[in-house]
């Protein structure tokens, strides 16, 4: 079996790849398990070194709009796609038309592509809890479900929603066989902040516990829907493993959230690392993320991914231990509980 990730030097893509290597196997839409040939990573930046030593991983770089043009998309032996390339929000905001090319325009070039196969390969594409937002004259109902409708109130969320009609459209056309999962905010991301309006909720635990001071722009009671790194993965790959029958419609699923709020995080970190971690959060409001990050859900029922075997991460306080168990060399703050 043959695969591409979009996206795949990334954080997210690059924990795919590793998983995906690590099982040497998949079964694909309930089929049965096939051996794993070669995963192309396709991306701006190269892999991380460890990726760029298995033989196993291929890499082409550049932007995914002119990849596509160049022909350096899907291959014919492409028997499978993970579409997690992305623009995220506070860009997205900041610049409409970059939004509109990384993540509206890459995501029908790669559907193109993936047509022009002819062999129907299997497209996941990573769709975003942002497809939903709050506003006076629409309010969200208290808790969203896999049915609720969509009413993104930013241009990323407008864009991934988009992407998910696109996906089900070029599904039920019999060009590709589309799975569309919501992602939530995933958090603790290792690495550096990126401009998502949702980075501060990796940063406010991940720069803590390296020693630095961190911002948190919203307000302690901001209620959020998060998701581990490795929960989020599981379900990424159980949309490209479930068979039609148990996937069901081809409208989105909605993966599980821990709902938390800010302060509940905040009080996790103390918990597992002292209180001189919790110390180095300072709270300045940021009117313009607290605008976009409290528009969106935080209470998810996810019975289409339940029915799937995916479960939410049971504590917060076990993501940030894993966080610190995977990036011992990242954590500098002096532990005192973990």
């Amino acid at each position: 079996m043959k695969i591409l990730i979009t996206g795949g030097c990334g954080f997210l893509g690059a924990r795919l790849a590793r998983t995906l290597l690590a099982q040497g196997r998949l079964s694909m839409c309930g089929a049965e398990p096939r051996d794993i040939a070669r995963i192309t990573l396709a991306d701006r930046v190269p892999p991380p070194a460890d990726l760029q030593q298995d033989p196993r991983i291929a890499f082409v770089q550049g932007d995914l709009n002119e990849l596509l043009a160049r022909g350096q998309g899907p291959q014919p032996d492409t028997a499978l796609v993970f579409h997690l390339a992305a623009a995220v929000s506070g860009e997205c905001e900041a610049d409409f038309d970059l939004g509109m090319r990384s993540n509206l325009d890459a995501t029908r070039a790669l559907l193109e592509a993936c047509r022009a196969l002819g062999t129907q390969p299997v497209v996941v594409f990573s769709s975003s809890v942002a497809v939903f937002g709050s506003s006076p004259q629409q309010a969200l109902p208290p808790v969203i479900r896999d049915d609720t409708l969509p009413t993104p109130q930013n241009s990323y969320g407008i864009q991934k929603f988009i992407g998910e009609q696109l996906v089900a459209d070029y599904t039920r056309k019999g060009f590709v066989r589309g799975r569309n999962v919501r992602l939530m905010t995933v958090s603790v991301r290792p690495g550096r902040p990126n401009a998502a309006a949702s980075s501060f909720l990796s940063g406010i635990l991940r720069e803590p516990l390296a020693g630095v001071r961190a911002r948190c722009p919203v307000p302690p009671e901001t209620a959020v829907a998060l998701s581990s790194p490795a929960a989020t993965v599981a379900g990424i790959l159980r949309a490209a493993e479930a068979g039609d029958g148990d996937w069901g419609a081809r409208t989105a699923v909605n993966l599980p959230a821990l709902t938390i709020s800010v302060r509940g995080m905040v009080e996790a970190l103390e918990r597992v690392a002292g209180p001189a971690a919790a110390a180095l959060i300072d709270w300045e409001p940021d009117p313009s993320i607290a605008a976009i990050v409290t528009s969106w859900p935080s209470r998810i029922d996810s019975a289409r991914a339940a029915a799937l075997g995916l479960r939410a991460d049971a504590s917060f306080d076990d993501v940030i231990r894993a966080y610190i168990h995977e990036n011992r060399d990242a954590v500098k703050l002096p532990l005192e509980r973990s």
